[in-house]
């Protein structure tokens, strides 16, 4: 039917959307939690680091200042019970899961907006130091 794999794929990919996060990086606080509709949620901090080189004119190679990306992590039930237990300041994590934007009102009733990465994998690559 398909000719190649490519194709196959291609042809998936026009019936089909894809809301997938790949992260790897350092938490920049100890989680939060709160109970949300009777599940545990948690939520924290992820830094993650660009690290960047270019090239002078002359052909020397170059390094310019790190950049740093910070993301808002949301993990829920099984999940958040296992980030409360488990997840601290500087803990070096593997996360997949998928990107959510929320609105809100805040207290002096001004329109907020924020996005936030909802965890469907995990992995402890190195634990913070206590």
């Amino acid at each position: 039917m398909w000719e190649s794999l490519s194709a196959y794929i291609s042809q998936l990919l026009h019936f089909y959307d894809m809301n997938k996060v790949i992260l790897l990086g350092n938490v920049g606080r100890d989680p939060r939690m709160r109970m949300v509709d009777s599940s545990q949620v948690a939520d924290f901090p992820l830094a993650t680091t660009e690290r960047r080189t270019s090239r002078t004119p002359d052909g020397q190679e170059m390094q310019l200042p790190d950049l740093t990306e910070w993301h808002n992590i949301v993990a829920t039930d099984e999940l958040g019970e296992f980030v409360e237990k488990y997840i601290r300041t500087g803990t070096r994590l593997f996360i997949s899961g998928t990107l959510r934007t929320r609105n809100w009102e805040d207290r002096q009733g001004i329109s907020r907006k924020v996005t936030e990465i909802y965890v469907t994998e995990l992995e402890i690559l190195g634990r913070a130091e206590r």
